[in-house]
């Protein structure tokens, strides 16, 4: 069989080594050799002697889960093999999170991770149901994280000296030591006469990084 389809740019290879991987900008390749976790429905391929497990959140997480509408449900990969990780052609990139760091995300943005994180879902600081009502999952322990969003995500530098601005609907994650608090950058009178679109933001201060996707999320696209 020839053509472009067969071509060393698309053709999989054997995994030169266990965990995640990027296969391309569509996918990431986890080689399982234990445990990981995944998004559930996410998986598109899979090679070798695995299985896929619904992951029970208990009554506190179905309670929480309820409230917040944060959402992460998740299904365990045990075995030996290789899957293949995609969510709507979504573009994926790869977090390593060190061991006493944390990163916030969105659960909407989480494609798979490592069996040694953990995560836990929190109200963003600043920014409880009195101001959207802005939940978040919490990564910690030592591990790789990987995450899916549409386009190329902006990474963008905080300060001390200079907070940033994003908005809600785009924001992606964030690292760990960044306040977080909402700004309204319009007046009372501005919405009222109809407003910008854009009257509140969240605000980002400390040293840190945060990452942004190139659109915002509407209701019809929420996952």
């Amino acid at each position: 069989m020839k053509g472009d389809l067969f071509s060393s740019d698309h053709m999989v290879q054997p995994a030169d080594r266990p965990g995640m991987s990027v296969q391309n900008a569509k996918s990431i390749r986890y080689a399982v050799n234990g445990e990981m976790l995944a998004r559930q429905g996410a998986m598109v391929a899979y090679r070798g002697n695995l299985q896929f497990e619904r992951k029970g959140q208990g009554v506190g997480g179905m309670l929480k889960r309820a409230v917040t509408g944060e959402g992460l449900p998740l299904m365990v990969v045990r075995g030996q093999g290789e899957a293949w990780f995609a969510h709507e052609a979504q573009n994926c990139f790869i977090v390593e999170v060190e061991q006493g760091d944390e990163f916030t995300v969105n659960g909407r943005n989480v494609l798979c991770f490592d069996a040694s994180l953990s995560y836990r879902i929190q109200t963003v600081k600043g920014a409880g149901i009195a101001g959207g009502g802005l939940f978040n999952s919490v990564f910690t322990g030592f591990g790789h994280l990987g995450l899916m969003c549409e386009g190329n995500p902006l990474v963008i530098p905080v300060s001390p000296q200079q907070p940033v601005f994003v908005d809600t609907d785009a924001v992606v994650g964030w690292t760990a030591r960044l306040q977080t608090s909402l700004h309204r950058s319009q007046s009372i009178g501005s919405m009222l006469r109809g407003g910008s679109g854009e009257a509140v933001q969240l605000k980002l201060e400390g040293e840190g990084y945060v990452v942004v996707r190139p659109s915002e999320v509407t209701p019809q696209k929420e996952h």
